[in-house]
């Protein structure tokens, strides 16, 4: 049997053959990575500033482009991906005193909920040093405000919160404004302050970036100053883009939880 002829003039860049040389030859002819923003569908370059679709089952994001976001607006629909609104609605009549507040169970002064159609109930997420950290307590207090502000009822499934945060000093973490200088008198913080809430329906996806945000900036129990300076700044921002929400106007089809099918 004729054995392969090897010669020493061969190429130094020749890799033999083998699983590992199929290994490599596969990695070379990848592309190389762009920094370019790119649509996790398709591929397609994105702009920075691009649209988000919610895998339903696994609660991750995907970047999209326009054309792939279009495909998952369908609201009665049942999908497995659905596209993230765009819209911001601000409930000024809303009110939510101290008692109701403690009744959330929420550790810290701002959190987030929404309706997940896997589950079949309304969950509350809240920022911490972990990022966005799920609270287990119960909900019914949630949803007797809910029931008691029928203009609460109008965000989306999965894709739409509720955003609240509260104004208060005593409530520990993100606190409504600066923390106090070493030696300054907190009890004169704390009466310079209101203890009221704020209510926006956003975007979820605006959530989650908001509590990476955060996660990044964490140092302390409360957040620290440069959490808390994120944190003024992201409500000023949702502050500008909200409209108020229209109390007597009905909800959407879709957020008839109980008809909702699981996605495919």
């Amino acid at each position: 049997m004729t054995q392969p002829h090897h010669t020493s003039d061969a190429s130094p860049n020749e890799i033999a053959a083998g699983p590992l040389a199929v290994l490599q030859r596969i990695r070379g002819n990848r592309p190389m990575p762009t920094m370019d923003e790119r649509c996790e569908m398709c591929g397609e370059a994105i702009a920075e500033e691009h649209s988000h679709v919610v895998n339903v089952g696994t609660r991750s994001l995907m970047c999209a482009c326009r054309g792939c976001y279009l495909l998952f607006t369908a609201e009665n629909a049942a999908l497995a991906y659905r596209a993230v609104p765009e819209r911001y609605l601000s409930f000024p009549s809303l009110e939510i005193g101290p008692a109701q507040w403690d009744e959330l169970q929420i550790p810290v002064g701002v959190a987030f909920f929404f309706y997940n159609s896997q589950l079949g109930r309304t969950t509350a997420f809240y920022p911490s040093p972990a990022g966005a950290t799920e609270s287990e307590l119960p909900l019914g207090a949630w949803e007797e405000l809910v029931a008691g502000n029928a203009e609460l009822a109008t965000l989306l499934p999965d894709v739409e919160a509720l955003l609240v945060r509260r104004h208060d000093p005593s409530v520990p973490g993100l606190r409504s404004s600066p923390a106090p200088d070493d030696g300054a008198d907190s009890s004169s913080l704390a009466a310079s302050v209101d203890d009221t809430v704020e209510c926006y329906l956003v975007p979820i996806d605006a959530c989650y970036q908001l509590v990476g945000k955060l996660r990044t900036l964490w140092r302390g129990f409360d957040g620290g100053r440069d959490a808390q300076n994120a944190l003024d700044a992201f409500f000023d921002d949702v502050r500008t883009r909200s409209r108020p929400a229209k109390s007597d106007s009905a909800p959407p089809a879709s957020t008839d939880w109980t008809n909702i099918e699981p996605s495919t």
